[in-house]
């Protein structure tokens, strides 16, 4: 893969981060506010919402973090290896957390009554490209290690033949 095409996915990994820790840190304890002043009797909601949310945050810099180190190795021309299927693995495992702490926290939601359809959309759009996120690692993650079966093996003909005319030579 050129320099310029790493280069631009982890430009855009850092802003993706840079983007979602901003509004993390900035936008979301203002919108919580915001939503415990408009509906009163859902103000208790505020900080367990705003907790769960942070921690879906860890899984999803994780993420990101293993997304870049991948791009480390694809630079380092150390694409085909251990390293990579483990990267993406993680970013698969991640995914899938994120998934079952957004399906847990729109569950609490509903039974709690304060599942707006509004957030029940954006939960179910998360879940879904998260999703569809978590089925590429696996399908990439599969790929990956297929093709590092088969480098094996082609290095392993190549050693045993090499073999077999070393012993072809002695024997002469």
């Amino acid at each position: 893969m050129k320099q310029s095409t790493t280069t631009f996915l982890k430009g855009t990994i850092f802003i993706t981060g840079i983007i979602v820790l901003s509004l993390f840190t900035f936008l979301l304890p203002g919108l919580a506010t915001d939503a415990a002043e408009m509906n009163p009797g859902y103000t208790y909601l505020r900080f367990p919402v705003l907790i769960g949310l942070y921690i879906t945050a860890i899984p999803f810099f994780l993420a990101l973090y293993h997304a870049w180190t991948l791009l480390n190795y694809i630079e380092s021309e150390n694409a085909f290896s251990k390293l990579s299927v483990m990267a993406l693995g993680h970013i698969k495992s991640y995914a899938i957390l994120i998934i079952i702490l957004y399906v847990i926290g729109l569950f609490m939601l509903m039974l709690q009554n304060a599942l707006h359809p509004g957030i029940a959309i954006i939960g179910t759009v998360i879940i879904f490209s998260t999703l569809v996120i978590s089925v590429f690692a696996a399908v990439l993650q599969e790929l990956l290690r297929s093709a590092l079966e088969i480098k094996s093996e082609n290095d392993l003909t190549v050693c045993g033949d090499e073999m077999s005319i070393i012993i072809n030579v002695d024997v002469m």
